[in-house]
């Protein structure tokens, strides 16, 4: 198959998979327009529409997702026999793609993601940050991380840090003006900062427990709404309101005095995060050395 028809074919197959020119022009590092020029050349080469476009969608045609269905497995195929070649190096390489909260990032990846590219400089990895519940396999990830092993059907889980829990938080200057809240309930007369959730469109409940073991989730109101942990504390260290996170990523900022930590007799202690991946999908060794280098150990 001469070179052209292969650019033609693995351009067509990433529009046809992102239903999107701009997404897929991103990840074959091109231009949009461009991107448009090469599938508009198969198409008349076929002769045949391959994509119906609109101003909002893209979407295979018929004989698109004849062609998607027949040909985008076997160069899935090739690129997994690449990969495979391309263990046989003296050290491993290749791309690893992960998807995770900014949370993650911060406090579970970011000690150790140096280390390891500096270990392996032929490995690329992108953390790719989400808060929806992503379908790893149907984005093309790597792997996913979330609280705790309880994973769907053929996924397996690798354990990658230690656990947790959750801090409600303030900085001084909020608490000059408003006493600290003995009890959740008492939250419902404090300025709380909200995070939204990414697909359900609602905001993070507040989840305690009583020193009795009662399980208590909170609805909290507030001024400020934000859809990243990272964002939402720093409003709380500028006072805006009171915020529920990780402790771990408000721990630099509780112990250098810009935040007061409350309620901590009430936050319960979680499982820690986890990587979870197909258990049908054979690792390469590029993410085999990714998941042993972010394993938590004790």
């Amino acid at each position: 198959m001469p070179r052209d028809h292969i650019n033609e074919m693995t351009a067509f197959l990433a529009v046809a998979r992102e239903r999107s020119f701009t997404k897929a022009a991103a990840e074959l590092g091109v231009t949009p327009s461009a991107l448009s020029h090469t599938i508009k050349g198969l198409e008349d080469r076929l002769g045949v529409r391959l994509l119906s476009r609109t101003t909002r969608t893209v979407a295979p045609t018929e004989a698109g997702e004849r062609l998607q269905r027949q040909v985008g497995p076997l160069f899935e195929q090739i690129a997994f026999e690449l990969d495979e070649i391309g263990s046989l190096r003296d050290k491993p390489a290749g791309s690893i793609r992960i998807t995770c909260t900014d949370t993650v990032i911060e406090t579970v990846f970011r000690s150790k993601l140096g280390p390891f590219l500096r270990q392996y400089p032929e490995i690329k990895v992108e953390l790719d940050m989400n808060y929806a519940l992503v379908d790893i396999v149907a984005e093309r990830f790597d792997a996913g991380v979330r609280i705790g092993e309880a994973l769907e059907k053929d996924m397996v889980a690798t354990r990658i840090g230690p656990d947790w829990r959750f801090c409600v938080v303030g900085s001084p200057d909020y608490f000059e003006k408003c006493t600290l809240p003995k009890s959740p309930q008492e939250l419902r007369d404090h300025n709380c900062i909200n995070l939204r959730l990414a697909g359900s469109g609602g905001f993070l409940r507040w989840e305690f427990k009583s020193p009795e073991g009662r399980d208590i989730n909170l609805r909290v109101e507030g001024q400020a709404r934000f859809s990243t942990s990272g964002a939402a504390l720093q409003a709380a260290v500028d006072g805006i309101g009171l915020i529920w996170v990780p402790q771990e990523l408000a721990a630099g900022y509780i112990s250098d005095g810009r935040l007061v930590e409350c309620l901590s007799e009430w936050c319960p202690i979680y499982e820690g995060y986890h990587l979870f991946y197909p258990s049908r999908k054979q690792k390469s060794p590029a993410f085999s050395a990714f998941v042993d280098a972010m394993r938590f150990r004790v």
